[in-house]
């Protein structure tokens, strides 16, 4: 069963859209969330003068799917300077240090590697780096250290609303597994508090509807590219369980048109998402 814990989440100047302060409770971490347009009015801040991790995050690409770098400085705040001048495509950054200084070089060349390696393994992003750097050597003290600081950081994240992270053993509240079948072909599915995600091995149409919209073909072309769906003669199939943000888009990505997740995904008896929900909530 999950821990419960707090996050506190303070506004220095007091706009929601600003600058934002991270702490979680029973944790030595500090996080921070800097719009582009402020970095140079918060370039002083201490969080910035330390060694730590971050991600720059972008607007939405034409396949729904948001661009991001993730990066380490020591301290952050040179390679921040270096990336206002040479990537255009970030419009905030989050980062996290270590109250107490202990979060040192080798940590934090430790978490970007994995948090790299975990952003590839999704496929929920653009991932803008092109390198995949190597794990340092680290005593088996510190890689405990690393790795429970990535733990950590990991809870923080879905709270900001970079959601790129998320995993099967990550999503809790899941419900049965859920069929949707179409043209003679199957996928399996099931709702969770992160999304939906539909199962590896399922199967999805190739050929898209006249109607289907722009934004739904794009992302379809997205889930190709990134090697998510394989193409078979005449469909398409899933390589990993993936996450979808509803069990719509999931549908439609499936159908190869516009769907409504509640209706289309069913259980073995046939009873819709939409019906089971509310039949759990009634209960």
């Amino acid at each position: 069963m999950s821990q419960s814990y707090s996050i506190k989440i303070f506004v220095p100047d007091g706009d929601p859209n600003g600058v934002r302060t991270i702490e979680k409770s029973n944790w030595n971490g500090a996080g921070i969330v800097i719009p582009r347009i402020l970095m140079a009015a918060t370039k002083g801040r201490k969080e910035l003068q330390q060694t730590g991790l971050y991600v720059l995050v972008g607007s939405l690409e034409e396949s729904g799917l948001p661009r991001i770098y993730i990066g380490e400085g020591d301290p952050i705040k040179n390679r921040l300077d270096q990336h206002l001048t040479n990537k255009d495509f970030w419009n905030h950054c989050i980062a996290f240090t270590s109250k107490d200084s202990n979060l040192n070089k080798a940590h934090v060349q430790y978490i970007e590697s994995q948090l790299i390696a975990t952003a590839k393994k999704t496929r929920l992003c653009v991932l803008d780096n092109k390198n995949s750097p190597t794990l340092p050597t680290l005593s088996e003290a510190d890689s405990s250290e690393a790795a429970g600081f990535l733990s950590e950081m990991m809870l923080c994240f879905p709270l900001l609303g970079l959601g790129v992270f998320a995993s099967e053993e990550t999503q809790h509240h899941q419900t049965p597994l859920f069929y949707l079948r179409s043209k003679g072909l199957e996928a399996q599915g099931r709702e969770s508090s992160a999304g939906f995600t539909v199962i590896r091995g399922s199967k999805a149409l190739k050929a898209a509807t006249p109607s289907c919209p722009s934004s739904l073909i794009q992302l379809r072309t997205a889930l190709v590219s990134n090697g998510v769906l394989a193409e078979a003669e005449n469909y398409f199939e899933f390589t990993q369980d993936y996450l979808f943000l509803s069990p719509s888009t999931a549908a439609a990505v499936v159908a190869a048109r516009s769907s409504n997740g509640r209706t289309e995904w069913k259980t073995k008896d046939g009873q819709t998402l939409r019906d089971y929900q509310a039949s759990t909530n009634n209960g």
